[in-house]
C-alpha cells in the first residue's frame, strides 16, 4: 500500500470493536494529496462507513512537519501542460472531482473521524480535516489557504467555511493566505481540540479503551474524552494572532468593494511579522484570484455544502484552462522565480466580465450533481 502513499489499516479496540486508521504517508511532500491517495481514501472510508465492526476513523499524516500541505500541485502543472492543445486538462478534471467527492462524504461520514491535524495542514489537507467529526490541533499546527499566490482559489469547502466566518476573518484569511495557529484554527471553526504533540499515542491508547458501541453515542464518547485532556493541557496554547488582530482585520474588511479592501490592508502600519506576512502574499497574490475569494465570500453563505463543491468544481476547472494556476505553478514551483506574469496587473484591472467566465460550467452535466442525493 505504500506505493500509493497511504496507509490503511484497521486496528483492534479492547471493546472487540475496531478503529479505521489512514496515514497521508508522502512525508517528503508534506504529505501532499495525489489522485491514487484520493481513491485509497475514499475506498477506505466507504468500506469503514458500511461495517459496523468499525466504531471511529483516525487520520494523520506521516512524520512531524505535516498533515498534509495541499494538493500535489506539480502533478496538476504537468497535466495541464500535456493538455495545452485541447484546452483542458483530464487529470484536472479527476482530481478535483474526486477530491470535493472525498471531502463530503467525510462532512457527512456518520461515524466519528477523528483527524490529527498536526504540523502544516493547508489547501486539501484542510479539505479533510474541516470535514472531520473531532479535529485536533497542537502546537506545531500551521493551517492556511494560500491558494491565491498561486492564480487559485480557497477551494475543498473555502466557499462554505469562510463565507460564514464573522468580523472579516474569512475574507482576510482568503485574501491574504495568512497563516494561522492552534488557537486560532479552534476560534475560526476549523478545528475543535487541543492536544500537545507528545499526547497522541496516549490519546489513541485512551480511544482503543472506549467502550465502543454501533449508535451515535460514540460521537459523544469522543468529544466527552477530548475535551478532558485538553482541559489537562490547555494553558500550553499558543497566543492567537485572529484573537489578537481582531480588530484589525474587522477595520480592513468592511469597505463595499474588493480594491477597497486590497488598499486598506495593504496601507496598514506593518506591527508585526504577522501582518507583514499577510501583506507581502496579497501584494503579490493573483489579482483575479482576489476576485474569486471577493465573490466566494461575499455569495457562499446563500450555497449548500453540495452547492459549494459543484460551484468550485466549476471554478476550479475554469483557473486550469485560464492560465492563471499554470502561471502561477510555474513562478513559486516550477522555475521558482517568484515573478509571476499575472494577466492583470491589480485588481482594478480585472473586468468583470472576466471573472464571470470561472463559473461558466465547461459542461452540459455538472459531474458531481449527485451529492447530497440519496
Amino acid at each position: 500500500m505504500a506505493n500509493t502513499g497511504i496507509i490503511i489499516e484497521e486496528r483492534e479496540c479492547n471493546s472487540g470493536q475496531r478503529m479505521g486508521y489512514a496515514c497521508l504517508n508522502a512525508p517528503e511532500s508534506l504529505n501532499a494529496l495525489t489522485l491514487p491517495m484520493i481513491r485509497k481514501l475514499t475506498e477506505a472510508l466507504n468500506q469503514w462507513r458500511l461495517d459496523p465492526a468499525i466504531s471511529f476513523v483516525w487520520l494523520e499524516g506521516a512524520g512531524d512537519r505535516a498533515f498534509c500541505a495541499g494538493g500535489d500541485i506539480v502533478k496538476l502543472y504537468d497535466s495541464i501542460c500535456q493538455d495545452e492543445q485541447s484546452g483542458s486538462s483530464s487529470y484536472a478534471f479527476k482530481f478535483f472531482s474526486e477530491e470535493y467527492r472525498l471531502d463530503f462524504l467525510i462532512h457527512n461520514f456518520s461515524k466519528p473521524i477523528i483527524c490529527w491535524g498536526h504540523g502544516v495542514v493547508m489547501g486539501g489537507g484542510l479539505g479533510i480535516m474541516t470535514g472531520a467529526s473531532h479535529r485536533i490541533v497542537t502546537e506545531a499546527s500551521r493551517i492556511a489557504m494560500p491558494e491565491t499566490s498561486i492564480g487559485l482559489f480557497p477551494d475543498v469547502g473555502g466557499t462554505w467555511f469562510l463565507s460564514r466566518m464573522t468580523g472579516g476573518s474569512g475574507l482576510y484569511l482568503g485574501l491574504t493566505g495568512a497563516s494561522c495557529n492552534a488557537t486560532d484554527a479552534i476560534e475560526l471553526g476549523w478545528a475543535d481540540h487541543f492536544l500537545p504533540s507528545s499526547q497522541k499515542a496516549s490519546l489513541l491508547e485512551s480511544l482503543s479503551r472506549l467502550q465502543w458501541s454501533s449508535g451515535e453515542s460514540n460521537h459523544s464518547r469522543v468529544t466527552q474524552l477530548l475535551r478532558a485532556l485538553q482541559e489537562q493541557h490547555k494553558a500550553q496554547l499558543p497566543q492567537g494572532q485572529i484573537a489578537e488582530h481582531r480588530d484589525l482585520v474587522r477595520q480592513v474588511t468592511r469597505a463595499e468593494t474588493l480594491p477597497e479592501v486590497v488598499d486598506s490592508i495593504l496601507s496598514l502600519p506593518a506591527q508585526d511579522g504577522w501582518l507583514r506576512k499577510s501583506q507581502e502574499s496579497l501584494s503579490g497574490a493573483c489579482p483575479t484570484s482576489l476576485h474569486l475569494v471577493w465573490k466566494q465570500v461575499r455569495d457562499g453563505a446563500a450555497l449548500s455544502l453540495p452547492e459549494v463543491f459543484r460551484q468550485e468544481l466549476i471554478m476550479a476547472l475554469q483557473c486550469t484552462r485560464h492560465g492563471e494556476f499554470k502561471e502561477g505553478v510555474r513562478a513559486l514551483l516550477i522555475d521558482k522565480d517568484r515573478r509571476p506574469a499575472w494577466r492583470y496587473q491589480d485588481v482594478r484591472s480585472v473586468p468583470e466580465s472576466y471573472i464571470e467566465e470561472f463559473f461558466i460550467p465547461p459542461w452540459s452535466q455538472n459531474p458531481l450533481d449527485d451529492l447530497g442525493i440519496c
